[in-house]
């Protein structure tokens, strides 16, 4: 199975709402449209950004499908719970719906052992033929992929072929890659961390931001597997303010995500409860940083918003 089959750029792509809270599906594929056309190699449906622990089981597939009915691109979908049984159930749905590979979070809030993340990992992999990406976000889940964990996966399930790394352990990514028994692709999952884990040896990113810089981001990829070292850090530094922007504390990702799709013109800036929607003072604020982006990108010949 071809590890680098989806590509070295991904979005997490947000789930647009009505006001009402019910999804807003043309929203949805306008927004799949426009990271197609930004030059996404594939896109993940569900994931965090997405707000999966708020949408129903037929929530996700009814996204799964419309995501992949509206681009010619790879979906991949997060379908995975703190649930084992729930997670295989999901994985089901998301071939069904279309989706072409699977990104499996770890088990959050139960706090598993390595011996139980082995068990639902190996389950989630056994359960499809579809190629199978993990997600190890600790931050969120409260528990970190051991590395030796990982590479007990990738040994016993040959379509495990990634894993987002959303850890900020660059030296561990580094040491996971070299003891690795065969390829895998390792993605950043850490907008800010991209070039740290490229110099390691990572192959792409799962991005946020790349809702609006992403031929910011693919450039900065390209350029760095070019061997142009000087300009990947040019662009890491351009990038700057929008990894800043995405998630803090005040306003944690996604409401930052929506805010800057809303000033955009791709839907309208409502989110999930216990989420909040965007408040008024965000917007100027992702104006600006649009604005500067646009302008800071232009300046290598990286033309955005068309």
């Amino acid at each position: 199975m071809d590890v680098y089959r989806f590509g070295r750029m991904m979005t997490a792509i947000a789930t647009p709402f009505e006001p009402s809270g019910s999804i807003d599906f043309p929203a949805l594929e306008r927004v799949a449209r426009y990271l197609e056309a930004s030059g996404n190699d594939a896109l993940v449906a569900t994931g965090s950004t997405g707000e999966s622990a708020t949408l129903t089981d037929r929530e996700r597939f009814e996204v799964w499908k419309a995501v992949a009915e509206a681009t010619t691109i790879p979906v991949i979908a997060g379908a995975t719970t703190n649930d084992t049984a729930h997670s295989l159930r999901l994985v089901a749905d998301a071939e069904r719906a279309g989706a072409q590979g699977i990104l499996a979070v770890t088990p959050y809030y139960n706090r598993p052992p390595q011996a139980g993340l082995l068990r639902h990992f190996g389950a989630v992999c056994e359960a499809t033929e579809l190629p199978v990406i993990l997600y190890d976000i600790p931050v969120r889940t409260g528990r970190k992929i051991a590395m030796n964990t990982t590479l007990a996966l990738v040994e016993r399930h040959p379509n495990l072929i990634g894993v987002k790394d959303a850890s900020a352990d660059v030296v561990g990514a580094g040491q996971l890659l070299a003891a690795s028994p065969r390829e895998i692709a390792l993605y950043s999952g850490d907008d800010a961390l991209l070039l740290p884990f490229l110099s390691v040896g990572g192959y792409g990113l799962i991005s946020v931001a790349g809702h609006w810089a992403s031929p910011v981001f693919s450039a900065l990829i390209d350029s760095f597997a070019k061997g142009d070292v000087a300009r990947a850090v040019r662009l890491g530094a351009i990038l700057d303010e929008s990894c800043r922007f995405e998630t803090g504390d005040l306003y944690p990702n996604p409401i930052p995500t929506k805010a800057m799709l809303a000033e955009l013109g791709l839907l309208s800036p409502a989110l999930r409860s216990p989420m909040v929607d965007v408040p008024d003072e965000l917007f100027p604020v992702a104006r600006r940083v649009w604005e500067t982006l646009v302008a800071a990108a232009h300046s290598e010949g990286i033309v955005l918003g068309e």
